[in-house]
């Protein structure tokens, strides 16, 4: 009886090993608030793009999800340097979904229904430009490169975007339906190979399946590749970057300036902004020495002059 008690406990805990080891790379990636219950559960109840004070926010900000890098230093930075201003909420997710939010007014995840009204919405100059008439100040911050993220060592040794073609290559490739960078990776595609490089990936291989268009790039392309269901994914040279700064396992493939886009990041301070005055104080922290340095940390470019 000892045996099989002794038998079934090692199984039970070799279980909830492998219950771990099946989540280890999972986010939030950054440092959740210690106040409160802790109630993460990794693959069930994790929300890593919803950060902060939702109940009475003093300051509410929607970035273009692939910064959420920097969300940690830049938030806790500026409540510093602004110490009335202590509850902030900051969501990063796809622009294109962020749009949608701002637009419909409310945001659901799972049972949940989150109304909050920005006061700052960060995004590339194009969905920018289509939301010009919502803001009364428009400042551009940062700026970007392309880059693609594959396993460490890169076991199929991807050289290059024209290797995404191949038909033993699988491709996680940001959703150009509400993802910004989709449509930039398309031109960089074109510029690479033509448009038949571009039919092949994000019409062939998405119809055959070796490629998957991703509902929130930022966190997804990075899983797939470490949970060995993607090869490669052209992101954000800052996606890789961090990825190795949290010492996980993928590497870089550097894109050629010939073929590679240069991207830049607007925040724009809504008309209907709650807390204007806030919005101003982040604008100008954003634009200043503290908040430059640390997109500078991330790996970010700066603001075109």
């Amino acid at each position: 009886m000892k045996y099989i008690i002794a038998t079934l406990m090692v199984t039970l805990l070799l279980a909830r090993a492998l219950h771990a080891q099946d989540h280890r790379f999972d986010p939030p990636w950054n440092t959740p608030p210690a106040a409160g219950v802790s109630f993460t559960v990794p693959g069930i109840d994790n929300v890593p793009d919803l950060y902060g004070d939702i109940i009475d926010p003093q300051l509410v900000i929607f970035f273009a999800g692939n910064q959420f890098m920097v969300i940690d230093s830049l938030i806790t930075s500026f409540k510093k340097t602004y110490p009335q201003y202590q509850r902030v909420f900051a969501e990063t997710l796809p622009p294109g979904i962020l749009a949608q939010q701002i637009l419909n007014g409310s945001l659901v995840v799972g049972n949940l229904r989150i109304a909050v009204t920005p006061d700052i919405y960060t995004a590339g100059k194009n969905r920018i430009d289509q939301l010009r008439d919502s803001f009364s100040l428009v400042k551009n911050y940062a700026g970007n490169t392309l880059a693609i993220m594959v396993q460490k060592g890169n076991p199929k040794k991807v050289a290059g975007l024209a290797d995404l073609a191949r038909k033993n290559i699988r491709v996680s490739m940001p959703n150009p339906a509400w993802e910004g960078i989709g449509k930039r990776i398309e031109e960089a595609y074109v510029k690479a190979g033509g448009v038949s490089l571009q039919q092949t990936i994000m019409k062939e291989k998405v119809a055959n399946g070796s490629t998957w268009l991703t509902k929130i790039h930022h966190r997804e392309t990075p899983l797939r590749i470490l949970y060995n269901e993607a090869d490669a994914g052209p992101v954000w040279f800052t996606e890789v970057r961090y990825q190795q700064m949290i010492s996980h396992p993928v590497s870089l493939v550097t894109i050629p300036e010939k073929e590679n886009i240069r991207a830049s990041y607007w925040a724009g301070i809504l008309k209907s902004a709650p807390h204007p005055a806030a919005a101003k104080d982040f604008m100008n922290f954003l634009l200043g020495p503290q908040g430059q340095a640390i997109y500078k940390h991330f790996g970010f470019t700066p603001p075109e002059l």
